[in-house]
């Protein structure tokens, strides 16, 4: 008879069914959106991707290609170069980015005269303009008058064209993206202050060195917001579209031709929608795949304080 009683409806009191109507039509305006700006594209887009559809003909026109689309992406010779770069752009920003960020965190977490204000300043390109920022970095990026090598010629150094160079154009753009370091700082300065300061009084207590400190109590402790920021950092990073749309569209040589600005390129520039919509879905497969190990790996190293992952 119990087991029956687990298939049988819940009555709700009129109180709870009143609440329950209301909790539906709070969220209605957030369900129309999900569904028409965010499903929908999605949708649109494997359409897209999978079928040829002349704009402007009844659907009726519309001619299945997804096993030429599939070969075309396997048989494009840019795509290669362009997954390349996107890696290459991602190892070089998200490691640094993240150990940059909580170095600066662990020096700015103290309550002295001036940290305050240090802290701000890592803090205010954040709230720049995007586009503003890059166009502010290009400049410092000019091979003739750009401050960079303004700087390097003060001390006797022949800087490089950065953004024409082949060699250097990402390393630039790499080095643009770790200025941006303050969110993740800001992420990190709270997770210190919410630490328990009792566990770091008892290590030091037990005569642990700085080091010690770090690698036994505080890494571990600082463990899921470092797991947080390789995520959404790692995310990002097969979004970026903006520093290599305005300072060097793609170039030199593709040389920083990255995912989302191929996309672009099929899509607004050669007329492709077709493939530019399955150049989509692969970012979007790279990043469920790109997450999911992430968070596969996690269970190795993630520290809660109720235990491991």
């Amino acid at each position: 008879m119990t087991a029956m009683n687990r298939w049988l409806p819940v009555r709700l009191s009129p109180l709870a069914r009143r609440r329950e109507r209301w909790f539906y039509l709070l969220i209605t305006p957030w369900l129309i959106g999900l569904v028409l700006f965010q499903l929908g594209p999605v949708l649109g887009a494997l359409g897209l991707a999978l079928f040829e559809w002349p704009l402007g003909s009844p659907w009726s026109a519309a001619n299945f290609a997804g096993g030429k689309r599939l070969r075309l992406l396997f048989d494009d010779p840019l795509l290669g170069q362009t997954l390349w770069n996107t890696a290459y752009y991602a190892v070089g920003t998200i490691p640094v980015g993240v150990a940059l960020a909580l170095g600066l965190a662990l020096l700015l977490n103290h309550q002295r005269r001036g940290v305050a204000l240090l802290r701000t300043i890592f803090f205010l390109p954040i709230v720049t303009s995007g586009v503003a920022l890059t166009l502010l970095w290009g400049w410092i990026f000019n091979a003739r008058y750009g401050l960079l090598n303004q700087g390097l010629a003060l001390v006797g150094l022949h800087g490089p064209a950065w953004l024409q160079d082949e060699g250097w154009a990402m390393p630039a753009l790499i080095l643009m993206n770790l200025w941006l370091v303050g969110v993740n700082m800001v992420i990190y300065l709270a997770a210190l202050q919410d630490l328990p300061g009792e566990l770091i009084d008892a290590a030091t207590m037990d005569g642990a060195s700085g080091g010690q400190r770090f690698r036994w109590v505080l890494w571990p402790l600082l463990s899921p917001v470092t797991f947080y920021l390789l995520v959404v950092n790692g995310i990002g990073t097969l979004q970026v579209f903006t520093p290599t749309y305005i300072l060097t569209r793609g170039g030199p040589n593709n040389a920083t031709l990255t995912l989302p600005l191929y996309l672009y390129f099929q899509a607004f520039l050669w007329g492709d929608l077709g493939y530019a919509a399955l150049l989509g879905w692969l970012i979007f497969v790279l990043t469920l795949l790109l997450t999911w190990g992430q968070f596969h790996l996690a269970r190795r190293w993630v520290f809660y304080r109720g235990g491991m992952v």
